[in-house]
């Protein structure tokens, strides 16, 4: 549930857990400007910057985001990217968060788009994307004190906000601070509306120089505070030490396939000029070239790392889409269907927890309705995932290759990588078989999904694991097989456009096959046989309804030769790893420092590609991570050392 929010005659928010309002009584808007934003030197304190990092201590309603926010936008000396990072542990309702913004119409367009986003903020870290990606609000959500502590976060500027230290004393207690400072560079800026003795002593101990400043009324007084510490802070050395943060400047990726293109995108938008580099002659000419395909959130009773990291995949890749994509189009947020074996049952179990709440916006049991809608029986084991959909991952490609600071270059096969020495600075080149140079750049990404294979090999066991889909199309006037995708043992989706423009020939295409250690293409017609089988026997399973219409269509292509206009298949290579996870980040910081990887994404590459190019981006920069510190330390190539 969300928090509850009692409204004061004056329509001032009001916490009945802490017994306090959520603002200032003469409005929060003076409050946000004078005490935070400028309390903190902003905006001039990150112009021409590449990045400003800002944390704060309790979001409520999100007041201090939006004005900041706005401001931002105002700026035209403004940083590249914002980073909004806010700790909440109890996040107040979606339409209680809008009401709170009424009063301020100047930030009634920026409070809807915040409104938008505002769901399924389960505790953990929320990662929400405004303006085409340059601003970014990272919600820990939990205690501040632990969150703070189980993140990787260096920040700019500390907005220390709160109920005050008599309602909620642990937000103000001197652990809580402690956990701030150590987020703090030395300069960090710190501003907050209270002058307790108490919290300008646990300041001072841990390393603030403090000043009181003229207050913004009723209060005569605030607080200004500058990390500057006496000594040399402390820092727990890591088994492997993260590379040493870069600026925007040059960079090769390999591979145009959605890994590729969503770390070219994320790397441009941050002032980055990218070199894609692809074997093929166009981009999305691999897996990446699937007609269409699904994304959506695992499930599991105890939300195991893959549930997490999948949901925050889903939260990124719906984000992207909405920003350039065209919804009806080239994807759908049509919510999918997932069965699961009588069996299994259990193991596709939501987690108690989320009977109620924001785990609800995510999954839950599919309803009678849904089931009916399926034409599936009232008692069919099922979840359905209300935010996930379909997406068409080539039309996701050009948007994202398209994207100002990205170059393409095709039918450029990379053999091997080099290191220069001798040029301004370390530089790798990219060599073809006969050694000639693609390009140069001093960071290379390796994102060529099963073609990674080639530059990675003598580094990680990666697997090749070929999948065949069956796909059909409609005739004028059909119906759908369908309302909405399906997924399980295999996945369904039962209608989208074949190509582009009003008239274009609807389709569904079902699948997928998985052939480990198989690489050839195209499969023989033998094989594809095999795999219209083994696609029919799952859809039998899934949706018996579809695949009882598609009888005579699948039992055509069962002997050759294959009918003319029938069913077809397509066919590609995944790339996977031993334990099914992407590998995000560099390969070797010592034997080769500035090559990184964004590759093995194997079945799940429309769910995580996107998150995973934000996660490269931010390790690549010394950002704020966009997801759990230890979800990001599960998908790095340090965890590969020895396999």
């Amino acid at each position: 549930m969300s928090e509850p929010v009692d409204w004061l005659p004056d329509g001032t928010p009001y916490s009945p857990r802490f017994g306090d309002r959520y603002h200032s009584e003469n409005g929060g808007l003076t409050q946000a400007r004078q005490v935070f934003l400028h309390g903190c030197g902003l905006p001039q304190a990150w112009a021409g910057q590449a990045q400003w990092r800002i944390l704060e201590t309790g979001f409520g309603f999100g007041l201090n985001f939006l004005v900041t926010w706005a401001a931002w936008r105002a700026d035209p000396e403004r940083c590249t990217l914002l980073h909004f990072v806010s700790t909440e542990a109890w996040p107040v309702g979606a339409d209680d968060l809008l009401r709170a913004t009424s009063a301020h119409p100047e930030l009634a367009p920026l409070a809807q788009q915040l409104h938008a986003q505002w769901w399924g903020l389960l505790p953990g870290v929320h990662r929400l994307s405004f303006d085409a990606g340059r601003v970014l609000l990272t919600l820990y959500v939990g205690d501040t004190q632990a969150m703070l502590r189980q993140q990787a976060l260096t920040v700019d500027a500390v907005y220390l906000d709160g109920f005050s230290p008599q309602r909620n004393p642990e937000i103000w207690d001197a652990h809580t601070l402690k956990a701030v400072a150590r987020c703090c560079r030395r300069g960090t800026r710190l501003a907050t509306w209270t002058i307790a003795r108490a919290v300008r002593d646990a300041l001072a101990q841990c390393g603030f120089e403090v000043t009181r400043m003229p207050g913004v009324p009723p209060k005569r007084d605030n607080l200004h505070a500058t990390y500057n510490p006496r000594w040399e802070p402390r820092t727990a050395v890591p088994t492997h030490p993260e590379p040493e943060p870069r600026d925007p400047g040059d960079c090769i990726v390999i591979g145009a396939g959605v890994a590729g293109a969503a770390c070219a995108a994320s790397l441009a938008r941050r002032g980055w000029h990218v070199q894609v580099l692809d074997q093929a002659g166009a981009p999305a000419a691999g897996a990446s070239g699937l007609p269409a395909g699904l994304f959506a959130p695992h499930v599991s009773p105890d939300d195991s790392l893959l549930s997490r990291l999948s949901r925050n995949g889903v939260r990124a890749t719906l984000a992207q889409a909405r920003a350039v994509l065209s919804e009806g189009q080239d994807f759908g947020q049509t919510g999918v269907l997932e069965r699961h074996a009588a069996d299994k049952a259990r193991n596709k179990a939501l987690p108690a927890a989320w009977a109620q709440g924001p785990g609800t916006d995510w999954s839950q049991p599919a309803s009678e309705d849904v089931l009916r809608q399926a034409q599936l029986p009232a008692d069919t084991p099922a979840n359905w995932h209300p935010h996930a959909g379909w997406l068409r991952p080539a039309r996701l490609v050009a948007a994202l290759l398209a994207q100002p600071g990205i170059s393409w270059q095709g039918d450029c096969r990379v053999a091997r990588l080099q290191r220069v020495d001798d040029a301004p600075g370390a530089a790798w080149q990219a060599l073809d078989a006969e050694g000639r140079v693609l390009a140069q750049a001093p960071v290379v990404v390796i994102a060529a999904g099963a073609d990674s294979r080639t530059l990675l090999a003598s580094h990680w066991p990666l697997q090749a694991l070929r999948g065949q889909v069956s796909i059909g199309t409609y005739a004028p006037g059909d119906a759908p097989l369908a309302p909405f995708p399906l997924n399980g043992n295999g996945n369904l989706v039962p209608d989208f456009p074949l190509s582009d423009g009003p008239d274009a020939p609807r389709a569904w295409i079902m699948g997928s096959t998985f052939e480990r250690g198989m690489t050839a293409l195209p499969p023989t017609p033998a094989e594809q046989r095999e795999a219209h089988a083994a696609n029919h026997g799952k859809m039998q399973g899934l949706l018996p309804s579809a695949a009882e219409r598609l009888l005579a269509d699948f039992a055509a292509m069962a002997g050759p030769p294959a009918p003319a206009g029938g069913l077809r298949t397509w066919a590609a290579v995944r790339c996977t790893l031993h334990d099914r996870l992407p590998v995000v980040g560099p390969v070797d910081t010592v034997a080769l420092p500035g090559v990184w990887t964004c590759t093995a994404m194997g079945a799940r590459g429309l769910t995580l590609s996107v998150l995973c190019g934000e996660l490269l981006a931010a390790r690549l920069q010394g950002e704020p991570l966009p997801l759990d510190a230890k979800l990001a330390k599960a998908l790095g190539a340090e965890r590969l050392a020895g396999v």
